[in-house]
């Protein structure tokens, strides 16, 4: 069997001989950089379309590609189902009880049965638990469900938060975002709402274009009171009112109020943020696939949530650079009715925009379902590959026609419909048809056994087994926000009068640091004093491309009467910017105020110190990797670097296999039309020795029947006669040498080309080993700052608010 383990090659199964209804032993590979050209996968209930699927998911996983995706039937969460060891155990908690009760069998031994039947099934398509186990280790699995706490729940907000300045700044773009996540919002309210007619949609597009193009955020909050009392006055040539009366806008404010306020509707609210960044890979760089279970939702539900999705993947999408490789999927299974052929449902246009221009991303788009006729063909005549599997009905099959007809037309490739039509009839279970524009030739496959275990869709409770909630999605930052813990109060500070504050040097500035929680009127609110400063570096570093400008704020909360010299050696880091106030809360008391920080002079050596810290402590880490010659960008974390270096790794690879390619196609191509010059002559040989031994085996029996028939002795004639007989039975032995010096000289070819192959194969592997994310020389350098660039932006004693409680329990509140 081929070699299936490369990278940059899915492994789909064998080619499938049709008239000789069987298996062959030729692999089938799929180039995952096809892949950006789209798919469509197409077949009826029983046709094994989900286990292709998983099959695509698992290989991009094999191939660190992160993939997002959406699942309405709960279908593809089976992909958390493969289990390396293969054991029972592994395999009890999820068998179906009642089928292993119609079988006569006991539960254990069913999952006994499966274990034993997976087995056998992964090793009979050259895969065992190893393979199971990489893939694992490849890629982290999630399973997320929206609108509920089965598995990990999103939050929506985001979702209405200002877009990115690349979408803003796009015309097209921008009012595609706008469209549909109106669209989708008022889908969610039960309201049909046209674009064009609906005074809803017409209304609330201009709250959000307002909004938006200032770069202001709404939350829902926030929009329904704009409903209410909208920021402009008129909408097109119209007054306001008489456009939308204040009284009709009151009741559908109050319809999205009471969807805000629904219990139901809370778990919209809380979860991880839609952040399509972190769904594809995790914070360190590891790639994701990212499940969203949208089985339990309603209608409506399942329509708003994808089309804030693809909104947010689009958005996400233009953030990149372009790239020729595939970079990351965006899986839908059952499609039905979220791009039909002549309703515009609000999810229709976002997934049109990603057909027509993910490609230029590298994000490869598939979409599966098993009722073709509610696909729009004309939508899908980019789509690169097609994967067709046995159909329902003979309209079914029409309509799939129809599709290919328009993707071969639109590539320039030639189409045969009859053979088309005739390789359709006949396919059977697991048994695919591809169609890919990148290939010469439609092929007909038979899809690899699975590694993921075919549960079927999985219920709410098997998701809460699986999706452990309590490992983070996103694990926090290693440094300090600057936020202390809550902590016991040794003694509650005493009530100080009002111009406490005023013990601080005069000309030494103050800020009053905004409470972010809330205060009960049984708590007391105390600021404490700390140390807070804002400086302005300089990192530059020719050789390292770093030239990069940035500022560094940090807190010293005071809570000793001695501050050391040093005292920023104890500072804490400001991930966030802390909010200010002018004046400090009329009700909240200050506590102690240590001498040190009554002393002018104090301050300025503590202002002079900072500078000294920041020079001597800060610095800027910078990510290299030699072999690529690539630096990381400011900003830039490592596992965003490595993201990057792995999307630049795969791209090389692709280019260098490509060139090779090229570089030996020629080579290929004149053993290849040798050995089908050395089969013909083959051929000619055995047909030229068949004649040549039939003639002679008539010749000489013509002469023996004439030498025992004749009444003379042996005449001179027949002599020669026996002569010539003789001499062909030598020619026909020189042919059958021929035939044996040509077999010869073709197996000689064949040994070349393998030989040839090999060479090749081995180059191939020599560039993926090099390329291979795990053997990339990865390198942390470090760049101090400009000593003579440093300065400082901000100083002063920042006074923190906090919350003591009857107790005396004190917890910061900012």
């Amino acid at each position: 069997m081929q070699d299936f383990e490369k990278l940059g090659a899915f492994y789909l199964g064998r080619r499938f001989d049709v008239a000789a209804n069987q298996s062959t032993d030729e692999t089938i590979l799929y180039d995952s950089k096809d892949l950006t050209t789209h798919a469509v996968v197409v077949g009826m209930t029983g046709s094994g379309k989900t286990g292709l699927c998983l099959d695509l998911l698992e290989e991009a996983g094999l191939d660190r590609i992160p993939a997002i995706v959406i699942d309405p039937k709960g279908d593809i969460a089976n992909l958390l189902l493969t289990f390396p060891d293969l054991t029972p155990a592994d395999f009890r908690p999820w068998i179906d009880e009642s089928q292993a009760q119609r079988e006569g069998l006991t539960p254990d031994e069913f999952a006994a049965g499966e274990s034993k039947k997976w087995t056998k099934g992964l090793a009979s398509w050259g895969q065992d638990g190893e393979r199971i186990r990489n893939f694992r280790n490849k890629v982290d699995l999630q399973i997320f469900t929206p609108g509920s706490d089965a598995g990990r729940p999103l939050t929506i907000l985001k979702s209405f938060a200002a877009p990115a300045p690349e979408i803003i700044n796009d015309a097209d773009a921008f009012r595609e975002r706008i469209s549909s996540a109106v669209s989708g919002l008022l889908a969610l309210l039960g309201i049909d709402a046209d674009p064009i007619r609906s005074r809803e949609h017409i209304l609330i597009s201009n709250l959000l274009d307002k909004a938006w193009a200032a770069g202001r955020d709404l939350d829902l909050g926030q929009l329904i009171g704009e409903i209410q009392k909208p920021p402009f006055q008129r909408v097109g040539i119209m007054d306001l009112d008489s456009f939308f009366p204040s009284k009709e806008r009151m009741e559908l404010a109050m319809t999205m109020n009471n969807l805000l306020a629904s219990p139901s509707f809370a778990s919209w609210m809380s979860g991880e943020p839609l952040d399509v960044k972190r769904l594809l890979h995790t914070a360190d760089g590891q790639p994701r696939i990212s499940i969203m279970s949208i089985a339990h939702l309603n209608d409506a539900e399942r329509m708003f949530f994808v089309t804030i999705l693809l909104n947010e993947v689009l958005a996400w999408m233009r953030s990149q650079a372009g790239t020729s490789s595939l970079r990351a999927m965006l899986y839908m299974d059952e499609v039905f009715g979220y791009f039909p052929p002549t309703a515009n449902p609000p999810s229709k246009q976002p997934m049109l925009t990603l057909l027509k221009q993910a490609r230029a991303f590298g994000l490869g788009v598939v979409l599966a379902t098993q009722n073709p006729v509610d696909l729009d063909y004309k939508g899908l005549s980019n789509t690169g590959t097609w994967f067709l599997g046995r159909l329902q009905t003979e309209r079914d099959k029409a309509r799939v026609i129809e599709g290919l007809e328009g993707a071969a037309s639109n590539t320039g490739a030639s189409f045969n419909r009859a053979e088309m039509e005739q390789i359709l009839a006949g396919l059977g279970s697991r048994r695919f048809l591809m169609n890919n524009v990148h290939d010469d030739e439609p092929v007909v496959f038979e899809t690899r056994w699975a590694m993921s275990y075919l549960r079927g869709p999985l219920t709410r409770t098997q998701i809460q087994t699986l999706v452990d909630k309590s490992q983070p999605f996103s694990p926090p930052a290693a440094a300090s926000s600057g936020r202390p813990a809550a902590e016991k109060m040794a003694a509650p500070p005493p009530t100080p009068t009002t111009n406490m504050p005023q013990l601080v040097p005069g000309d030494v500035k103050q800020k009053f640091v905004a409470a972010n929680g809330q205060v009960a009127s049984s708590d007391r609110m105390v600021y404490r004093p700390a140390l807070y400063a804002t400086g302005r570096l300089h990192f530059v570093r020719a050789s390292y491309k770093v030239d990069q400008w940035t500022q560094r704020s940090f807190l010293v909360p005071v809570r000793d009467e001695d501050i050391p010299d040093e005292v920023w050696n104890e500072s804490q880091p400001l991930e966030e910017s802390l909010d200010f106030e002018s004046e400090p809360d009329d009700q909240a008391e200050f506590g102690p105020l240590p001498e040190s920080m009554q002393v002018k002079k104090k301050f300025a050596a503590w202002e002079k110190e900072f500078k000294e810290f920041l020079y001597r402590e800060q610095d800027l880490p910078v990510f290299k990797c030699k072999e690529l010659k690539t630096y990381s960008e400011p900003g830039e974390t490592e596992g965003d670097f490595k993201v990057r270096l792995e999307q630049l790794a795969s791209e090389n690879r692709d280019l260098q296999v490509e060139k090779l390619r090229k570089k030996y196609a020629a080579k290929f191509e004149t053993l290849r039309n040798r050995m089908r010059r050395a089969e013909e002559r083959i051929e000619r040989e055995e047909s030229q020795y068949k004649q040549k031994k039939m003639d002679s085996i008539l010749s000489v029996g013509t002469t023996l029947m004439g030498a025992l028939l004749g009444r003379k002795a042996v005449s001179v004639t027949n002599a020669r006669r026996a002569g010539s007989s003789m001499r062909s039975f030598g020619r026909a032995s020189k042919e059958k040498g021929d035939i044996a010096r040509a077999k010869d000289n073709l197996e000689d070819l064949q040994a070349d080309f393998e030989e040839l192959e090999a060479k090749f194969n081995d180059e191939v592997t020599e560039i993926e080993s090099k390329l291979n994310i795990d053997n990339l020389d990865f390198e942390q350098l470090s760049v101090r700052p400009r000593k003579s660039d440093i300065s400082i932006e901000d100083f002063a004693v920042a006074w923190l608010p906090w919350r003591v409680d009857t107790a005396g329990i004190a917890e910061p509140v900012f």
